[in-house]
């Protein structure tokens, strides 16, 4: 029997339990000529038709059918709220998104910052370009203030004005005599971060010593695992995997006065980050050779060890995304569920994959964020269909509100908002909409569908299919929607894929990008979490109910698997950053709007940390790595320790005031 069905054959057990319980009393008292009943031998008046029916009821020889009957109905009601779903009434919360007119965007808050640090790069060298694509964006989201010389356009500027000089260039030899120079600045008290992977020439030989090396050899060598310090960088102490290694390494050996962070996970252990003081100043080199988007933590913990205390801001955020969640159940090949459970598609998510994935979310505190899907209908003529059945949506959604999570929006269909001026060129098996009213009418109807669904909710996120948008879908958006504030897609490069970085733009629109995915975890995505875990200390990650219809997500492994692997990420991630926060993807959005605007102006003395901090809102995370000193007493928040000299502040006020023992 259905879980209804056993409802209502209770509900009219128990009604049929009272009607013959109400013939039994009935027959024990007579009415008066008023027409009320009183139980026989009793006077008339309310106290004593009370005395009479406890006096019955004592007697009553029934009275344990009551008990039953009393458990059926409780039975009735835990079933009736098990098949309907938990019935979610949203809370009156604080509303995590900054009023538009209020917003600083990113680009409007680094204009006016003093700039820092020099840049050195030669555009005749392929790394070097690549590499300056990568720290553009490093400092911008830093906040930290950058003139870039490039050797084959302009002229070198003076040190003097600078607090750090950051090389991008592996093949010094165009720098000439300029490489001296940068040693006796050094000498005197810079800072400087070689970051790509050196070539020994003549140049890089009169400054290697200066570096800390003791020996080294004109060859590189394969670098296929970085061992990270756990002093150094969240999620230290255990060696990554590095996807498609390559000889990128210079093979160095250093001395004593040298601190080595990383260094490759094999018997030659060469170092692959260090710093090494020389004179009144310091040095830091990055030795691994890998510039990528996914690699960006890495320069930038590096780049926080030049002085005595470097401070960013940070996200502070962890999402975890359901994406076609809810939806209808998804057609594809149950092999492995059956095989493992013998179960259909539909029993395996409503008796196993949603209560395990509960289970992992009570167990450390993740708050989902599930992202609808109206049908999996390919019509794109905006023929729009209204869905009738309800009760998946609103069983599972009511069950991931209760939890703490948000819905939001993945499609009308599973067909992505382009018009057919978009060539998906056999790349992605999906069709163009016939025009921008279709798509229009498509995405009203997905709104209206969740508005009707989770009546109170606030649903503001928008999940493009398969992560990809195009220009006109994503205008649209922003035109005809103003319910939508944030599009979250993907954070690197893919097929056809809408790529985004953390950040406000422009037209209002929170760009809030998805890391990684699923619940194998490759050393690809294993080596961007680490990484992003230290550039934007944030995690964003998305799965779908259906990876195990799909071989290529890990299908063949089974649930059980699966299961074990994501709630090993789980740990890894919380045990690696106990004080990210779990957010809902509206307040990631919320934190990214407030980190995008804020400017950090930094006083150092020997005694004393002084931040100012301009577009501040309300809260703002920063990070700060103390290389000189220890924090002592705070003013204007809280401080807390992550690994070795690295710390997160929680700023409650635009003024912060931190001890320096």
């Amino acid at each position: 029997l259905t879980g209804c069905t056993v409802v209502i054959v209770l509900i009219c057990a128990t009604l049929a339990g009272y009607v013959l319980a109400g013939k039994r009393i009935k027959g024990n008292i007579r009415a008066d000529s008023a027409g009320t009943y009183l139980p026989v031998g009793e006077r008339k008046g309310g106290i004593g038709f009370l005395a009479g029916m406890i006096k019955y009821l004592q007697s009553f020889r029934f009275k344990g059918m009551t008990v039953i009957l009393g458990v059926f109905l409780a039975i009735s009601v835990v079933l009736w709220t098990e098949r309907s779903g938990i019935q979610y009434q949203a809370d009156v919360k604080k509303n995590a998104y900054l009023d538009r007119d209020t917003v600083v965007t990113e680009t409007q808050a680094v204009k006016n910052i003093e700039s820092s640090c020099l840049v050195l790069m030669d555009s005749s060298q392929a790394y070097s370009v690549e590499a300056w694509e990568q720290f553009e964006r490093i400092f911008m989201d830093m906040k930290t203030g950058v003139d870039l010389a490039d050797i084959r356009q302009s002229e070198i500027p003076d040190f003097s004005g600078y607090e750090t000089i950051v090389v991008l260039m592996s093949d010094l030899n165009p720098l000439k005599d300029v490489v001296i120079k940068i040693g006796n600045w050094v000498e005197k008290g810079g800072r400087v971060l070689f970051a790509l992977t050196l070539q020994k020439d003549t140049y890089v030989s009169i400054i290697e010593q200066k570096l800390g090396i003791t020996d080294s050899d004109y060859g590189n060598v394969l670098v296929d695992k970085i061992y990270i310090d756990d002093d150094f960088m969240i999620g230290g102490g255990r060696s990554y995997q590095i996807p498609d290694a390559y000889d990128s390494a210079w093979e160095v050996s250093v001395g004593e006065t040298a601190k080595v962070y990383a260094w490759a996970d094999d018997e030659k252990k060469v170092p692959l980050i260090w710093e090494n003081s020389y004179g009144k100043g310091k040095f830091v080199v990055d030795n691994f050779g890998l510039c990528e988007k996914a690699t960006r933590g890495f320069f930038a913990a590096s780049y926080s060890l030049l002085t005595d205390v470097m401070v960013y801001p940070v996200l502070n955020g962890s999402v975890f995304y359901l994406d076609d969640f809810p939806s209808p159940v998804p057609s594809g090949d149950g092999t492995y569920i059956k095989r493992d459970y013998g179960l259909s598609i539909k029993e395996f998510y409503t008796n196993i994959w949603w209560p395990d994935m509960l289970d992992m979310a009570e167990e450390h505190g993740v708050k989902y964020t599930g992202v609808i899907i109206d049908n999996y209908e390919d019509d794109v003529s905006g023929d729009v269909v209204e869905q009738e059945d309800v009760q998946r949506f609103q069983y599972f959604g009511n069950m991931l509100l209760h939890q703490g999570g948000e819905l939001g929006y993945h499609g009308y269909n599973h067909q992505p908002l382009s018009l057919s001026n978009v060539d998906y060129a056999n790349i992605l098996p999906y069709k163009t909409w016939e025009s921008y009213d279709a798509m229009k009418k498509a995405m009203t109807e997905l709104i209206r569908f969740g508005k009707e669904m989770f009546p109170g909710t606030e649903l503001s996120v928008y999940v493009p299919p398969s992560n990809v948008l195009s220009d006109e879908g994503r205008e649209m958006i922003v035109k005809e929607f103003p319910e939508i504030r944030t599009i979250a897609s993907n954070y690197f490069v893919g097929d056809m894929a809408y790529t985004q970085e953390f950040e406000a733009a422009e037209d209002g629109i929170v760009e809030q990008p998805r890391i990684i995915s699923g619940a194998v975890i490759d050393d690809y995505m294993e080596l961007a979490a680490v990484s992003e875990l230290n550039m934007h200390f944030v995690n964003t990650h998305f799965i779908h109910p259906d990876d195990l219809l799909d071989e290529d997500r890990g299908a063949r492994l089974g649930w059980k698997k699966l299961k074990k692997r994501l709630d090993e990420y789980m740990d890894w991630l919380y045990t690696s950053a106990p004080c990210l926060r779990n957010l809902t993807a509206s307040e990631l959005s919320g934190a990214i709007q407030r980190y995008g605007a804020l400017v950090i102006d930094k006083d150092v003395s020997d005694q004393e940390l002084n931040l100012k901090l301009d577009n501040f809102y309300d809260e703002a995370y920063i990070m700060i790595r103390m290389n000189e000193g220890t924090p002592g007493n705070i003013e204007g928040g809280e401080l807390t320790h992550i690994t070795g000299n690295l710390y997160l502040l929680r700023a409650k006020e635009k003024s912060v005031k931190i001890e320096i023992r």
